[in-house]
């Protein structure tokens, strides 16, 4: 009789390897996800009566997103000084808050579109640079086409 062999040690061998990927991912989510300012105006525990009154206010806030706000902070930048100096601050907002790091294309194609209408294609296609993998750049050619 052959002992340790078949599917029991296979699937054992694969939750050895595949389980601490998952709870380093899921424990990274979750701090993530966790207001770390200190500042939070409510408790993060709700009760039922809250719940409904809760919905309302993350809309709201859902509304006003940290990506949403440094994407408004750099159009205007962009209109009053020009397309380098909001990619250099995008860039840098990135490197400060990893977490923006996923909005960072949708970002740099909207600048890209901003700067085609501020600038025009030529020129606005001369500050293209590789923030978020090209994504400036995309966005001057979709604007353009």
């Amino acid at each position: 009789m052959r002992r340790g062999r078949g599917p029991a040690r296979r699937i054992g061998r694969s939750l050895a390897l595949v389980l601490p990927v998952v709870l380093v991912l899921s424990g990274t989510l979750a701090v993530t996800r966790v207001d770390w300012s200190g500042s939070s105006s409510s408790s993060p525990v709700l009760t039922a009566a809250d719940a409904s009154s809760s919905k309302a206010s993350s809309r709201a806030a859902a509304a006003r997103a940290p990506h949403e706000v440094l994407r408004d902070k750099l159009l205007t930048e962009l209109q009053e000084k020009n397309p380098g100096v909001a990619l250099t601050h995008l860039q840098e907002a990135v490197h400060d808050r990893p977490s923006l790091a996923r909005h960072c294309a949708w970002i740099a194609r909207e600048l890209g579109r901003a700067a085609v209408r501020v600038y025009g294609p030529t020129r606005a296609q001369s500050y293209a640079r590789p923030v978020c993998d090209t994504a400036f750049a995309s966005g001057v050619a979709a604007a353009h086409s």
